[in-house]
């Protein structure tokens, strides 16, 4: 019995130990003044030639396609906002651009400080995930259900679907969340099937569906920290914190969705399409992400759906 209890009690703290040391860092958080609450960027990026993620193709260094913004207020529902990535914003140095161009100019350091000026909400802590680390993840908690109410063949993103839901790897999970040009709503679109399998990953990984599952436990730990990357200050209690605050978000009483939209075709001049949000609501919107004064639920999308 004492042999047992000691296991028990060794366990979860070497794994604890043996996963922190596993963290992958990157220079990211501004040093900016702390703002109330808890609030982490994720940032999902195609890196050429990254297994699983987008062929070489001539474009050099790296991409964002998913911006998420996730904050955990002193008081009220759980955040997660998709910013798309051709939002229009201010990038410092740089002027008005593509919000996914600010990691393409500085990496995760400018990307930090281009969603702190637009939103006002100082980043705690940030996290990156290669998209073929997706798949990966996926694959270790032995495959998700993903639902998509329309029939798709998009070569761009190999996403092959029939109408409803269906049991997936993590090849095919990684497609589902990179398909944009196939769907009716675009980034929005895709934002909501990414925040889906966030959602059914999260339900994969449980306590009490790995608690007695040591070898389920390792292969989520190993595939985590090898597709993952966080802040300079991040330890693996924080990434414990982050994971719990992607199910609080996720769950009914959790918020997800877009800030206010107010056109998805704007055009500022010289760099195309961009995503233009409401002038007048977007403060107003970010200032109660902040205080968690949001009602639970659905908020934002395309303006007129």
């Amino acid at each position: 019995m004492i042999v047992l209890l000691v296991a028990l009690v060794a366990w979860p703290v070497g794994l604890l130990i043996w996963a922190n040391g596993l963290l992958q860092h990157t220079p990211a958080l501004s040093g900016a003044a702390g703002t109330p609450g808890t609030t982490y960027l994720l940032a999902g990026t195609d890196a050429r030639g990254d297994d699983g993620g987008i062929a070489q193709d001539g474009t050099e260094g790296q991409r964002t396609d998913t911006i998420l913004l996730l904050h955990v207020p002193q008081s009220g529902p759980t955040a997660m906002i998709s910013l798309p990535r051709d939002t229009y914003v201010e990038v410092p140095g740089h002027g008005g651009a593509k919000l996914n161009s600010a990691f393409a100019w500085g990496g995760a350091p400018l990307l930090v400080q281009t969603v702190e000026g637009l939103t006002g909400l100082t980043i705690d802590h940030y996290a990156e995930i290669g998209m073929g680390g997706v798949s990966h993840l996926v694959d270790a908690v032995g495959g998700v259900n993903l639902c998509y109410d329309g029939d798709v063949h998009d070569p761009d993103s190999g996403m092959v679907w029939t109408a409803g839901c269906h049991d997936v790897d993590g090849q095919a999970a990684l497609s589902f969340a990179r398909m944009r040009k196939a769907d009716p709503q675009g980034d929005v679109g895709r934002a909501l099937r990414q925040r889906q399998l966030i959602g059914a990953v999260m339900g994969k990984v449980s306590p009490g569906s790995l608690a007695f599952d040591p070898g389920a436990q390792v292969a989520l730990v190993d595939a985590g920290t090898g597709a993952l990357t966080f802040d300079e200050d991040a330890g693996v209690l924080d990434v414990a914190r982050l994971a719990l605050a992607f199910r609080a978000a996720n769950a009914e009483g959790g918020v997800t969705g877009t800030p206010p939209i107010a056109s998805m075709d704007h055009r500022p001049g010289g760099i195309g399409s961009t995503v233009l949000l409401d002038p007048d609501a977007t403060p107003a919107f970010f200032a109660a992400v902040r205080d968690g004064s949001l009602p639970p639920g659905q908020v934002g999308g395309v303006p007129g759906s």
